[in-house]
């Protein structure tokens, strides 16, 4: 399968908000952060790059010697500075006449909703994903919330299946090879937990953690028991529940809650755990699932960054057990809900129960088999690649 990273789908976003503010650029270590900002955003306005883990870089950033003849300033890392908020701060507010600020970072950026120095009103921020089958066939699905998805008819297996084995991070997925991806895996997990959690955090239990992301591998798309955790690695539950905000903010995992709503009996504690990479997750039927999720939350990420809307990304689940994989919501209110099954046209009884009772516009039942697309009961079952040609 031909890659061509010259299109990545926020390029032309990111370059239309630099000109008017910082932006900074989040997401997982290795999906192509440093790519995106120094060959296609560099590539159309003269730059130059700095890199925290750089030493002399890092000091010529931190005494603010920039080059009067680059209008673009790179700054990769500098999240790692303890006082970057303040730092950057001012930076901007005395070069802004003279410079473009780009900030990249393998840790969430979007400090305003931490204390700290207040930079609101100073930048765009923008959380970039892995490749995904809409991306793959270059197609942009931005939809107002409320209207019915759309669906690219041109087939869309050979994106779908590189991505379910090998995932969505640029490297191993266009090499695709199966010993690479192992080293990748590898590589990657030791370098996140060793490095990331090292420069960023003060916890020393560096074998714990390792521990801990081999058996998240295990518990994807399922529920998250952090007790169950806890009592597995022999820690406190308050240390396993800090453990587990940092791989989220560190883009290893992420979590969605169970959709609140008066019309059913919602359970309220629960919430499923999902994987950046889900090509580390050996059952088959898991990491289906949580490549969908992994499509649906860069929808509803490019939905919010993109357009300001306040799009959610949930589940569907009551105290009598019935459940449905994902829900996607706007403003509060159900837009569309999907539920992902391997081999199953039947349409599931859980899903038809929420569409009634919740009245859901729109509501898909996705399976893992070619060249299926009909509609029963108001729920339309089709294949999953070609329900993934909808989003970004």
């Amino acid at each position: 399968m031909h890659m061509n990273t010259k299109k990545r789908y926020l390029t032309q976003c990111i370059l239309e908000d630099l000109a008017e503010k910082m932006v900074f650029l989040g997401g997982p270590r290795q999906v192509g952060k440093t790519t995106l900002a120094v060959e296609l955003i560099g590539s159309h306005i003269p730059y130059s790059y700095f890199n925290w883990d750089k030493p002399l870089e890092r000091r010529e950033a931190l005494l603010g010697q920039w080059p009067s003849e680059k209008k673009l300033l790179i700054l990769d890392e500098f999240h790692k500075h303890k006082k970057w908020k303040s730092w950057i701060k001012g930076e901007y507010d005395t070069q802004k006449q003279h410079h473009q600020f780009l900030l990249t970072g393998s840790a969430r950026l979007d400090v305003y909703r931490r204390g700290g120095d207040s930079l609101q009103g100073r930048y765009h921020y923008w959380r970039i994903h892995p490749f995904s089958v809409a991306e793959l066939h270059g197609v942009t699905s931005p939809l107002e919330p409320g209207d019915e998805p759309s669906f690219t008819a041109a087939t869309a297996a050979s994106a779908f299946d590189a991505l379910l084995e090998f995932g969505g991070f640029p490297e191993p997925l266009i090499k695709q090879n199966t010993r690479h991806l192992r080293r990748w895996h590898h590589e990657r997990s030791e370098r996140v937990i060793k490095e990331d959690v090292r420069d960023l955090t003060l916890v020393q239990d560096i074998g714990n953690l390792s521990l801990l992301a081999h058996l998240l591998d295990d518990r994807a798309a399922g529920l998250l028991s952090i007790n169950s955790l806890a009592e597995d690695l022999q820690v406190n539950f308050r240390t396993m529940a800090n453990w587990i905000d940092i791989f989220e903010r560190l883009y290893f995992c992420f979590r969605i809650a169970s959709f609140q709503t008066r019309r059913i009996a919602s359970v309220r504690k629960e919430k499923k755990i999902y994987l950046w990479d889900w090509s580390s997750i050996g059952n088959k039927a898991q990491r289906l699932e949580n490549l969908v999720a992994s499509h649906l939350l860069k929808y509803v990420h490019y939905l919010t960054d993109r357009e300001g809307w306040k799009t959610e990304l949930c589940y569907l689940r009551d105290t009598s057990g019935r459940e449905v994989d994902f829900l996607i919501c706007c403003n509060g209110k159900p837009w569309f809900a999907v539920e992902v099954k391997s081999q199953e046209r039947n349409i599931s009884p859980h899903l038809l129960y929420f569409q009634e009772r919740m009245h859901i516009p729109f509501c898909y039942q996705v399976i893992d088999e070619r060249n299926v697309d009909f509609i029963k009961n108001n729920i339309r079952v089709m294949s999953v690649e070609k329900f993934l040609t909808a989003f970004v």
